[in-house]
């Protein structure tokens, strides 16, 4: 039977710690689905920055409205005139589309009738001249009429746009997707710009949770129709494509297709626009640019001028201009360069991570060296795959998502096969205690057993920790063989204490041994009812009496505190009464009607009770003390003890008095018992 108790025991500690493994993998799996795609946000940012995008190629020009360009000009915004010549000058070098990365909502500050009305110095002819004249903001759609320009539109979802009279000129083919990006109006430019332009598209898509922008609008639908996003109008235009193709999860354009997720945007993978791409709109206006310096190419207008800029975060940049991704995306579009997320992703993450998961619940327990490399290998794998369907195909697949299903796992396993093993080093101590126990016995070596015997009691820092409503201080001093003297208390839930003090007839080992088992049962069945303290002390009984072959007893006495009142509740079982020392330092004795000590008869032991005032204290000790004897063989006595008891304040003060007071009285006589003392000072509510 041994034997097979030897083979069972590690099998079922293996079982218990593979059950946690999977506990910890299934809980660790809950909070990834929780956080979404959080997690591999940060992993995914550093990768763009680890391998941007080549952009030295894009065929994308960008003219930006900068600080130089306010300082020539004027500030913004700008006089329609100034962006009609800008537009005149970018047109007549050969740009295949023109896409101003701004709304013009607002008339021209400068129209003629606003002027004249301004001076009323003017001649009435004067005035009437000036108010002839043609309004700016109609020469500026004059010359946007003539021009390949692109203007955009913001989706707003409160009032103050219109979701009417807003031409789409790109047509869409396929079936629009439902989980678009809806608006159910949008702010677009005034009629003298919006009807003459040669396309339209949306500029404004949400960031990302935490505020940075990873993805960039394709197509989403304002009143419950689609428009193209301004990068992909922009494309449209410049490559001459007529119509959109639509699917699930992508757009066409010509031969090119473009991936888009469930609410059509794409994700860009970023890079650094080059500065031989990036012109002043200050050196266009001063008519001394190349003649040819957009031939073939799109160009974006934007502003970059300090106060105007439209200033977004990437994960190339914390502060960037909005202009810059509007055309990265309209380059990924046309080249190529955005990150996909392919939809068997999810799958393979997931199929990978519980592969990891159960790689670790069947090697890790087994605690062999050699077997863990295979999930070291694994995730190595994970970590390497993902790189290289970032860096070769551009593929978004998630190795946080499997790592941390594969680490979770792994914590709860180490942490398993601690408890287990913190379990199995308990239980060997046990062992090792017995054992030395019976060799102390056989060998004489009782001192050792004593030892033992006393590190099973709480110490005096732990009860001085229990409650800062209560002090609680004890102290065991045993004779030169092991006894049956014990202390305990416990926090029981709620505001309640319990705590006991007992006393086991007899001497050495055998007395030590019951002790040990009075201790241990008085503990439990008061955490078990501590409700009802007379069922507590018949339980206790009736347990201490079951196979008590030697016929040994205890006295005991156990007690409830409630620490919200004072309120104690005791059952004193042949043990001595508690001194009760009141708060002006008077010190009585509480007698108790109590019964025999346990494992006697059975017997109904009464439930007593009184209640403690704050800075009252409680005494309780054992026949060491009142039957400590000196050299002439005269007992200590309980007076004495009530004497010793009124010397103290603090509960600590309270032990070392009556210890003091004890082996003064003995004056150097041997111990003939255990001394045993534990006192409870109630601080109050």
């Amino acid at each position: 039977m041994t034997g097979s108790k030897s083979v069972s025991e590690p099998r079922s500690r293996s079982r218990r710690v593979r059950l946690a493994g999977l506990a910890a993998a299934l809980l660790t799996a809950l909070l990834i689905l929780g956080a979404g795609d959080r997690l591999s946000r940060p992993l995914f940012d550093s990768w763009q920055r680890l391998h941007p995008r080549d952009l030295s190629a894009t065929p994308v020009q960008i003219v930006l409205i900068d600080s130089d360009s306010l300082a020539a000009v004027g500030p913004w915004p700008w006089p329609r005139y100034h962006l009609a010549r800008l537009t005149e000058e970018i047109a007549s070098r050969g740009a295949a589309a023109i896409g101003f990365d701004m709304v013009f909502s607002e008339p021209d500050r400068v129209r003629p009738d606003i002027f004249a009305a301004l001076y009323p110095e003017l001649s009435p002819g004067g005035a009437d001249e000036i108010r002839k004249l043609k309004p700016m903001d109609q020469l500026f759609g004059d010359v946007i009429g003539k021009a390949p320009v692109v203007l955009g539109r913001a989706g707003v979802t409160e009032g103050g746009g219109s979701g009417r009279d807003m031409p789409v000129e790109a047509g869409f083919s396929g079936k629009i997707p439902a989980g678009l990006q809806a608006y159910p109006s949008a702010i677009g430019n005034i009629v003298e710009l919006e009807h003459v332009a040669l396309g339209h598209g949306l500029l404004n898509g949400p960031p990302d949770s935490d505020g940075v922008i990873r993805r960039v609008p394709l197509i989403a639908k304002v009143s419950g129709l689609p428009m193209p996003g301004f990068a992909l109008e922009l494309a449209r235009t410049g490559s001459g494509a007529e119509a959109i193709g639509v699917s699930a999860n992508r757009i066409s354009l010509g031969e090119r297709s473009v991936a888009m997720d469930a609410e059509g945007r794409m994700m860009l993978h970023f890079g650094a626009v080059p500065a031989s791409r990036i012109s002043s709109a200050a050196d266009l206006l001063r008519r001394n640019f190349p003649a040819n310096a957009f031939a073939g190419k799109i160009v974006l207008v934007g502003l970059a001028a300090e106060g105007s800029a439209d200033i977004v975060t990437t994960p190339m940049v914390a502060e960037g201009y909005g202009v810059l991704v509007q055309a990265q995306a309209v380059d990924a579009i046309l080249r190529g360069g955005w990150l996909a997320r392919p939809a068997w992703a999810p799958v393979a993450e997931w199929g990978a991570g519980a592969l990891l998961a159960l790689l670790l619940i069947q090697l890790l327990p087994g605690r062999k060296k050699g077997r863990m490399m295979a999930p070291v290998v694994l995730a190595a794998g994970i970590i390497v795959t993902a790189w290289f369907a970032f860096d070769a195909a551009s593929l978004l697949l998630d190795p946080v998502r499997p790592l941390l299903l594969g680490g979770g796992t792994a914590a709860g396993l180490i942490a398993a096969i601690f408890v287990e093993t913190r379990h199995e080093r308990e239980r060997l101590q046990e062992d090792l205690v017995r054992e030395r126990i019976t060799a102390a016995a056989a060998e004489g070596e009782l001192q050792a057993a004593r030892a033992i015997q006393l590190g099973m009691l709480p110490p005096r820092a732990s009860l001085a920790r229990l409650d800062p409503r209560i002090e609680i201080d004890a102290l065991l001093e045993a004779a030169k063989s092991v006894g049956g003297d014990f202390y305990d208390a416990v926090l029981l839930g709620g505001d309640r204490l319990g705590f006991s003090i007992g006393d086991v007839t007899g001497k050495g080992i055998p007395a030590s041994l019951f002790m040990a088992l009075s201790k241990a049962l008085a503990k439990s069945v008061m955490l078990r009812e501590a409700g009802d303290l007379a069922r507590a002390a018949a339980m206790l009984n009736d347990e201490l009496s079951r196979d008590n072959e030697e016929a040994m007893s205890v006295t005991m006495l156990i007690g409830v505190i409630d620490l919200s009142t004072g309120a104690v509740t005791m059952i004193s079982a042949g043990h001595e009464n508690p001194l009760r020392i009141a708060r002006d330092g008077s010190v009585s004795e509480e007698a108790l009607e109590g019964g025999p000590p346990f494992c006697v008869v059975d017997y109904p032991y009464p439930a007593e009770t009184l209640t403690l005032a704050a800075g009252e204290a409680l005494v309780l000790v054992t026949d060491g003390v009142t039957e400590a004897q000196d050299n002439d063989g005269a007992l200590f006595g309980r007076k004495r003890a009530l004497v010793a008891a009124a010397a103290g304040g603090h509960a600590t003060d309270i032990t070392e008095a009556v210890v003091q007071a004890v082996r003064k009285f003995e004056a150097g006589a041997e111990a003939s018992d255990d001394l045993t003392i534990l006192a409870i000072r109630y601080l109050g509510a």
